[in-house]
């Protein structure tokens, strides 16, 4: 009886073993894309394979009970539904779910709940707008109804007068970027002796009132803190009010710290002087240099009563800059969530007759219709075997000429379009609608940008860079990965030379290493971090941020460490993968600091490997000199 009972159990139990082998194998063993990323999205985390190893944890890590919680973030639902579009069009979403366990983490970085709210908001009329045009379409027998209209993002615009302007405003449909400019020819008038010129953002539904990302306030009666005549700068939020003002002429405790290598105020703004009569006319104004003899005027405070001025504000690097009359004025360096990309307007008020407004050097995208050469500008096919090397590169929505240059530059290399190297734009999401709508046909039209589930703010980089090592370990595995900039012109072959000569396939960390950096202490600094957010004295070892490379099993690393929440998050995204190596090589792992001084974060030098700030047109032209003289050399 006992050996009979035995055997039933033995027998029972390989019943079982059998039946969950076989419900295993009844699974699909072959799934779309859109399959795979859809059960990301519904059922969490999903790991391939043996594609990642489970880390011991050790106490440079994060231990399990000091871990970063889950919590809510309102307003999130939307952006992970997979029933709003379609199949093939999801392609730009595909990271998204992992995005999820990124933007939900108690520790998460600064403006992530306000930027994905925001990109809530702005994915739900994005969607509702796609479906109206494809009704429309539907109708005209056409993709795009827009695609045969007038451009919606023009290079350039002007109005002749304050009465063109609605309510003292005027739209900029997609958007200021860099070098952008805005010309005001006035005249101030004796209305409460100042006026405003305002930089607005969008104004998503819910809010308040559009952000101010740059008031600039010219009192010429003086405030109550001076007599006479002075520029005011601030912005305005509604959930933060006004932040910090600056003033110009500035106080001699206030410094003059510099913009884009400007200073934030003309030393020559200022200076009282006494009255003088030129041509028998007294001149009150405490503001006016004389020239005696020649009857000659100029002020050192640009802007007098009832004298007309013709001012440029225009977009930097870093900051808003003012020129009137010719001279450099002030300088305002972008505060946090306020970047000039978000600009979609300008409002003149107080007194102030406009004779003339000039909008100049605005994003543009190329029109589809003359665009003859698209298919050697699409993403190629990517190839089942895996990547040689993925780039991943950091843009903002109406960014789009710089795209369209590196499409048509280094993206040509032979190593691209053979589908051994794989580009794709990382993008967050835009709070101008006609932005969006643009992007997103951008995106199906190249194939190659992935949409990111927050509003593109300065301080949400970090997550890019996760995502590109999302993307790079599970969409399209590469055996290197590397992030840089839509402003940076890159040698594919020779990247791809240093890493075939090295042979270094484990531990890379390959760039311009800074081996010995402080944290920026000094709050008026972009790169501010406060002890809270890194207490040490010194940095680890990384690489500047406009391009770097690292190996497959480091991505690995900080997908894993991401999902399981032990790796920390910091908005210094170039410094925060110096952090997550360093916690690679805490853990017994070797790292090979490889670094090169040919990779230029400030500009281009001869002989360079990656070259920095370089516009639409410096980047043609770098790739026509390499086509004609086969050199590096640069255009500046």
């Amino acid at each position: 009886m006992k050996k009979w009972s035995g055997g039933t159990l033995i027998l029972a139990l390989a019943m079982i073993l059998v039946l969950r082998y076989s419900f295993m194998e009844s699974h699909p063993q072959k799934q779309s894309p859109f399959g795979f990323f859809k059960d990301l999205s519904e059922n969490g985390t999903r790991l391939e394979g043996n594609d990642i190893s489970r880390p011991a944890q050790l106490p440079e890590i994060l231990e399990h009970s000091k871990r970063p919680r889950l919590i809510s973030v309102e307003g999130v639902d939307g952006l992970y539904s997979w029933s709003d579009i379609s199949e093939a069009e999801s392609r730009v979403k595909l990271v998204w779910s992992q995005m999820q366990h990124l933007i939900s983490r108690s520790d998460s970085l600064p403006e992530t709940a306000q930027g994905v709210k925001e990109a809530s908001i702005a994915w739900k009329d994005l969607v509702a707008t796609l479906e109206k045009e494809k009704s429309l379409s539907a109708i005209n027998n056409s993709l795009y109804l827009n695609d045969t209209e007038d451009q919606n993002c023009p290079f350039s615009f002007s109005v002749l007068n304050s009465t063109s302007l609605t309510n003292g405003s005027l739209k900029f449909p997609c958007g200021l970027v860099q070098d952008s400019s805005i010309s005001i020819v006035g005249i101030p008038t004796e209305h409460n002796g100042s006026f405003q010129i305002e930089l607005v953002g969008s104004q998503l539904p819910g809010e308040l009132d559009s952000p101010v990302i740059l008031h600039y306030n010219v009192s010429l009666q003086g405030d109550s803190l001076m007599r006479d005549p002075v520029i005011l700068q601030n912005t305005w939020t509604a959930d933060h009010g006004w932040g910090v003002e600056e003033r110009c002429p500035a106080n001699a405790a206030s410094g003059n710290t510099k913009v884009d290598g400007l200073v934030r105020c003309n030393e020559q703004v200022g200076g009282t002087i006494r009255d003088e009569t030129v041509n028998g006319s007294q001149l009150s104004s405490r503001k006016l240099l004389v020239s005696k003899g020649s009857g000659h005027i100029s002020y050192s405070f640009p802007f007098v009563e009832g004298h007309p001025f013709t001012a440029t504000l225009w977009v930097g690097v870093d900051g808003f800059h003012m020129t009137v009359n010719g001279r450099h004025e002030t300088s305002f360096a972008y505060r946090e969530r306020l970047e000039p990309w978000l600009v979609s307007g300008v409002r003149v008020a107080g007194g102030l007759d406009v004779l003339s407004f000039l909008a100049n050097g605005l994003p543009v995208i190329e029109d589809p219709g003359l665009v003859v050469d698209v298919k050697y500008l699409k993403a190629p096919p990517v190839p089942k075997k895996r990547l040689l090397l993925l780039v991943g590169v950091f843009s903002t929505g109406n960014n789009f000429e710089r795209r369209m240059a590196i499409r048509r530059s280094w993206m040509q290399y032979e190593a691209i379009r053979s589908g051994d190297v794989a580009v794709r734009f990382f993008i967050g999401l835009h709070k101008n609608g006609q932005v969006n709508v643009e992007l997103w046909k951008e995106a199906q039209r190249y194939g190659d940008i992935q949409l990111m589930p927050f509003v593109d703010y300065y301080s949400l980089i970090t997550l890019k860079t996760i995502a590109i090592c999302f993307f790079g370990t599970k969409i399209l595995p590469a055996k290197y990965i590397m992030k840089t900039d839509d402003d940076a012109f890159v040698r594919i072959d020779q990247v791809l030379s240093i890493l075939k000569e090295k042979k270094v396939s484990d531990g890379l960390l390959y760039g311009l290493i800074s081996f010995d950096s402080t944290p920026h202490r000094d709050k008026d600094s972009k790169w501010y971090i406060s002890e809270k957010e890194w207490p040490h004295a010194s940095y680890p070892p990384w690489a500047h941020g406009p391009g770097y490379i690292i190996s497959r099993d480091i991505a690995k690393f900080i997908v894993q460490g991401h999902q399981e929440r032990n790796l920390k998050l910091f908005k210094l995204e170039d410094v925060a993968m110096g952090i997550w190596v360093e916690q690679y090589k805490k853990r017994g792992r070797k790292v090979h600091y490889m670094t090169d001084d040919r990779f230029h974060n400030a500009g281009c030098e001869s002989d360079y490997i990656l070259a920095h700030y370089q516009g639409p047109r410096l980047m043609l032209c770098l790739w026509e000199k390499l086509q004609k003289e086969h050199q590096p050399i640069c255009c500046e």
